[in-house]
């Protein structure tokens, strides 16, 4: 079965465009899956992004990768729930796309982007340009049928040596193939930042998770993402090294800054705020 916009696409309407300014639309998350994380949730605002500042430059071009200065996390998004996805561009051209969005669920807001910019590459070398207008025309249209996604595969993510509740370090090997490499992108298969991103979390939420606790039945809840960068391209196969470290630390709030390096050089790096929260 072609994968393509089945294994990682998470617009399936667009209700609302304001040509070079603005848009919104909606994405149904399915209701057989397990969870759906917060770095996905992140995923369909910039994929709503995407699809503004490919029409606005009439798909010559598209964003990938880039940085995000803020991503605030308000409440976890669940299998079954509507997102509704609306983003503003601050600016857009061949060169780069800037913008800020939000995702909520019945008026309640889940997820803000700020101050992101993605550089625009040529749209032929990653996707058939026709194929992605005659998308767009239907997500603008009827909208696409929900329900496509069907889960992320298992990753071989490893930890690795560290410092107990001080430094965590972890090896992932990028899958040589996988589903959603048929959606990112058909021409040039590219490893989500936003998988990079899920896993970046994942390390350090187990960081935080050994440091002490602030204070009896409480526990670290993620609450803002910050500084991510992604400043190369990840190729299926490679392998790459992930380090957490444990930057700061109070009765109010616990930093982490996590770095990805495929041999020495960097690939991306994010900074990381942990809030207490009482335990359920």
């Amino acid at each position: 079965m072609d994968e393509h916009f089945r294994a990682f696409t998470f617009v399936d309407r667009i209700t609302l465009l304001r040509p070079g300014a603005g848009i919104h639309g909606r994405y149904s998350i399915p209701a057989g899956l397990g969870d759906f994380p917060a770095s996905l949730v992140a995923e369909s605002v910039g994929q709503l992004a995407a699809w503004a500042a490919m029409a606005a430059v009439d798909f010559r071009s598209r964003p990938v990768a880039g940085l995000a200065a803020s991503i605030e996390l308000f409440a976890p998004a669940r299998p079954g729930q509507e997102l509704d996805l609306a983003v503003e561009l601050d600016s857009v051209d061949d060169d780069a796309v800037a913008y800020g969005g939000t995702a909520s669920v019945g008026g309640t807001m889940y997820l803000r982007l700020r101050d992101c910019v993605g550089p625009m590459i040529p749209l032929v070398e990653f996707d058939d340009p026709q194929v992605l207008r005659d998308r767009f025309a239907l997500l603008s249209g009827p909208g696409a049928t929900p329900g496509s996604f069907g889960g992320l595969p298992a990753f071989s993510f490893q930890r690795d040596a560290g410092e107990t509740g001080r430094c965590a370090r972890a090896v992932l090997r990028v899958p040589a193939s996988a589903p959603f490499f048929a959606d990112h992108f058909p021409r040039r298969p590219v490893f989500p930042g936003s998988l990079l991103m899920h896993l970046n979390l994942e390390l350090a939420a187990a960081l935080v998770a050994e440091a002490a606790a602030p204070r009896h039945g409480v526990h670290w809840k993620l609450q803002d993402v910050m500084d991510m960068k992604l400043r190369a391209f990840i190729a299926p196969g490679e392998t790459l090294g992930l380090e957490a470290k444990l930057k700061d630390e109070s009765a109010d709030s616990a930093v982490v800054i996590v770095q990805t390096r495929r041999a020495e050089a960097m690939v991306g790096s994010v900074r990381l705020r942990f809030v207490p929260e009482e335990r359920p």
